[in-house]
């Protein structure tokens, strides 16, 4: 076990593992990933941070081993939210803060969402979009066991138009707007569009965020527009391609959405105005979408209070916000890959689960809303050889909540453990 993991383990009360010893969960209900009905009175060995065995019925632990018992607990995948940003958490202020906050007050800042992202049962996530390097840092850190947190997946700093919904000088006064470009994401043209990805992996990221329409949370009037050319979008994926990365979109329009999966991007993030047309060629272009139902509802609740939206912000977040549920139940009934993804740090951080009350009431079956969050996210990611699922030689990532969430969804908001790598961080 690394120095950087035992401090981790100190400081945070985390039960260290023996390292020449299995640990060994008894699991009273299993759902791993993997089969679409959960099994009973289930053992599941770990060794060195992997799984090296998963068998019917309650092993005897052997001389040395740590017994887990969580008999009375339904135990998962360690869950996967494919849309997060650890850096902020959305309040009245967030509009002016940036002219405040040092980088080093938002890197210390984000590790308390990190943990708190952990806590809540959340092993691993993509970061889609923070101030450049923040996001970076922060993996690192966690890497390294100086902090707690999720396995993290940054995009770094999104990409975007001029203009569009991811420039940062938008609404900002004359001498301070300048003209950003490629090195803070800030793309015009297919060049632009091939420097901004390769910057993304100079700076360390790990895949590529792209705005590809306005955003509700922006400074700009439309949240809807398309905001890159055909050719510019086929920039980034052709370049993201050659650096082995992923490319997530942020798309609330129909045109937008449309221009990004005919450009083979791997997922749309939100897809608020989806036609019948885009979901049929989503489907035959096996593009994931990741609904962030939690992120409409929160900002559809948060316009209704005077003065907490700027004014240009507040018509966008009350008409975009609704929507977003009705898509989710046609979108999910025609059969678009759908995985886990809520938009945290627009709402609270460590209030992920709610994501999940809101796919149900969507029509997905619990199960299926799990496995949005464990196999699906796994696949989404490229990483289903090491993670989602609960089998012999994946990662230990294990969670485990109180009650039957395929009978009550609301036990996901009841994570009473939290193995990461191997490591505890959460017990009953």
């Amino acid at each position: 076990m690394r120095w950087g993991t035992i401090v981790t383990a100190f400081f945070c009360s985390l039960v260290a593992v023996n390292a020449n010893a299995a640990t060994i969960i008894h699991a009273g209900r299993l759902i791993d990933g993997r089969n679409d009905e959960p099994q009973s009175e289930m053992s599941i060995v770990i060794d060195d941070g992997k799984i090296t065995n998963v068998a019917r019925g309650y092993v005897e632990p052997k001389d040395g081993d740590t017994l887990v018992r969580l008999t009375e607990y339904t135990v998962m995948p360690g869950l996967m939210d494919m849309h997060t940003h650890l850096q902020s958490q959305h309040s009245k202020d967030s509009y002016t803060e940036r002219f405040f906050m040092e980088q080093a007050d938002y890197a210390l800042r984000s590790t308390v969402y990190a943990r708190v992202t952990l806590l809540a049962g959340f092993t691993t996530v993509r970061d889609l979009g923070d101030n450049g390097v923040n996001s970076v840092a922060l993996r690192k850190a966690i890497d390294q066991g100086w902090v707690p947190g999720p396995r993290i997946f940054t995009a770094g700093k999104s990409l975007a138009t001029t203009g569009g919904h991811a420039d940062p000088t938008n609404s900002l006064r004359g001498d301070y707007r300048k003209d950003p470009g490629p090195f803070e994401g800030v793309i015009n043209g297919a060049d632009d569009a091939r420097k901004a990805v390769r910057q993304r992996y100079k700076d360390g990221a790990d895949l590529i965020k792209l705005t590809a329409t306005g955003g509700v949370l922006s400074l700009a009037a439309s949240g809807l527009n398309p905001q890159f050319t055909d050719e510019e979008l086929q920039a980034v994926v052709a370049t993201a391609k050659d650096y082995n990365m992923i490319v997530a979109v942020h798309a609330h329009g129909t045109e937008g959405i449309k221009r990004a999966v005919l450009a083979g991007v791997d997922s749309i993030e939100h897809g608020t105005f989806m036609t019948d047309e885009v979901i049929e060629l989503m489907k035959k272009k096996g593009t994931y979408w990741v609904p962030t139902n939690l992120a409409g509802e929160w900002v559809a609740e948060k316009s209704k209070e005077p003065g907490y939206f700027p004014e240009i912000v507040r018509p966008k977040a009350a008409a975009i916000g609704p929507v977003i549920r009705t898509t989710f139940a046609k979108a999910y009934a025609a059969g678009v890959k759908i995985a886990f993804g809520t938009d945290t740090g627009v709402s609270p951080h460590g209030q992920n689960a709610r994501e999940f009350e809101l796919m149900v009431a969507g029509g997905m079956p619990p199960m299926k809303a799990i496995q949005s969050a464990t196999r699906e996210a796994a696949t989404l990611l490229k990483i289903n050889d090491r993670l989602g699922t609960i089998e012999a030689r994946k990662i230990a990532d294990i969670v485990a909540v109180k009650g039957n969430p395929l009978e009550n969804i609301h036990a996901m908001h009841d994570i009473v453990f939290v193995m990461k790598e191997g490591v505890v961080f959460k017990k009953p």
